[in-house]
Order: structure tokens, then C-alpha cells, then sequence
């Protein structure tokens, strides 16, 4: 579960402070499926680096399975996030001189697996995204597709609760979009909690529930239904 309780944002750029959120409270319940949408500057980065425990509110607090996250030091805030939040970001953020396999195997390494299991669940991951014959290559070698897939394979290779999708088909062509969302969406179907940014009007109707943010703000919150998509 997923609690924010007025959380406020602000950023000093030069003279001016900037309010990227404000007092904004959100609720999302485990396995749920969210679009966060609105315009550039709206806040809507801010709040998903919050949520990811990536950036820490001004005011306000952030409850994250009942643990109120906002009081936990940086290294408990990281061992949180390394098991229970999976990031998918535009631009893929692969190692560049690592293979597939060897990004995807990196946060096991950092929880301290040992060898055997880290090589059978990297396996088990790239072939069930269908890249397992593209382990071997490094990022330039591979298409965007491919390189969304090896950061999807990695966000969830320790099997966290969360995925949190910035803008995850802003970089690919339609059908590679289509195909990342089918996989993100077949996560969510298998439990995993959903939250998506994006500015896609047609990403955002498929979502289970929908919020509009503006000016760091909330505007609008509502939950979708099949007839709505």
C-alpha cells in the first residue's frame, strides 16, 4: 500500500522557488494500475522520484506498507527500494559496457546472491521476455525494444511489488511501445502495482485509474473501467 500524506516539493532554481508538489495526498492500493498525467513541469517526475524513494518530500509523509518511509536514513530508504521498487525509465539506463545479461544481473549482485541463482533467475527473466538470445549483447547492440525489455527484466528481477514507468514508450516506435506496455500490463496482472507517467492520451485510458496533475497539484483523480477504455 502506497500512502501519501501532503507531500510538498519545492526547488531553488537561481532566485526563484520552484513548487513541483503541493500538498499533494495519494492513495494506491497493492496491485493497482495507475496513469499519472498532465503537462511538462506539472510535478509528475517529482512525484513518481518520490514514491521511488529517489527524492524526499519537503513536507508531508510518505507510508509505504504501513512504514512511514520518510524517517528511514539513505541506507534504509535503498534496501527498501532495492526490494520492493522496480524503475522503467524513457531512456532505458543501461550500463553501456555490461551485456544484457550482466545489467540485468546487477541488482542481485548488489543484494549479495550468490553466482548459481543470480545466472538461473537472469535466465528465467530475459526468456520470459523473449531477449534470452540477445543476452550476450551490450546496449548499442541491441534495438530500443530490446534495450526497454533488458530495464523491464531488470526493474523486476528482484521480484519487487512496484514497477514506477516514466515515460516508458516516450522513446520507441508504436509497435515496440505496444508490445513494452503488453509487457508492463502482464506484471500488473500477475500482481505487481502499476504507476505510469506518461503523456499519451491512449496509455493513459488503459489504466485502472487515472489522475491529472497541474501545477503540482492534483486536479483530477478518477478510476476507469473497461467501458471507459
Amino acid at each position: 500500500m502506497i500512502e501519501l500524506q501532503g507531500i510538498s516539493r519545492k526547488f531553488q532554481v537561481g532566485n526563484e522557488a520552484v513548487h513541483a508538489l503541493r500538498s499533494v495526498s495519494l492513495g494506491v492500493k497493492p496491485g493497482g494500475y495507475l496513469a499519472v498525467m498532465g503537462p511538462s513541469g506539472s510535478g509528475k517526475s517529482t512525484l513518481l522520484n518520490i514514491i521511488g524513494l529517489l527524492d524526499r518530500p519537503d513536507q508531508g509523509v510518505y507510508l509505504l506498507d504501513e512504514q512511514n518511509t520518510t524517517d528511514l536514513n539513505d541506507r534504509q530508504q535503498a534496501a527498501v527500494r532495492r526490494h520492493k521498487i522496480g524503475f522503467v525509465f524513457q531512456f532505458f539506463h543501461l550500463v553501456p559496457r555490461l551485456t544484457a545479461a550482466e545489467n540485468v544481473e546487477l541488482p542481485l549482485i548488489l543484494a549479495g546472491f550468490d553466482a548459481d541463482e543470480r545466472k538461473q533467475r537472469v535466465q528465467n527473466a530475459l526468456s520470459a521476455l523473449g531477449i534470452a538470445d540477445r543476452s550476450r549483447h551490450r546496449p548499442d547492440q541491441l534495438s530500443g525494444g530490446q534495450r526497454q525489455r533488458v530495464a523491464i527484466a531488470r526493474a523486476t528481477i528482484m521480484r519487487p511489488g512496484i514497477i514506477l514507468a516514466d515515460e516508458p514508450t516516450g522513446n520507441l516506435d508504436r509497435a515496440s511501445g505496444r508490445e513494452v506496455i503488453d509487457i508492463l500490463e502482464n506484471l500488473n496482472k500477475q500482481g505487481m502495482t502499476l504507476i505510469m507517467v506518461t503523456h499519451d492520451p491512449e496509455l493513459g485510458r488503459r489504466a485502472s485509474r487515472r489522475i491529472q496533475m497541474i501545477d503540482g497539484r492534483i486536479q483530477s483523480d478518477k478510476a476507469q473501467t473497461h467501458e471507459d477504455i
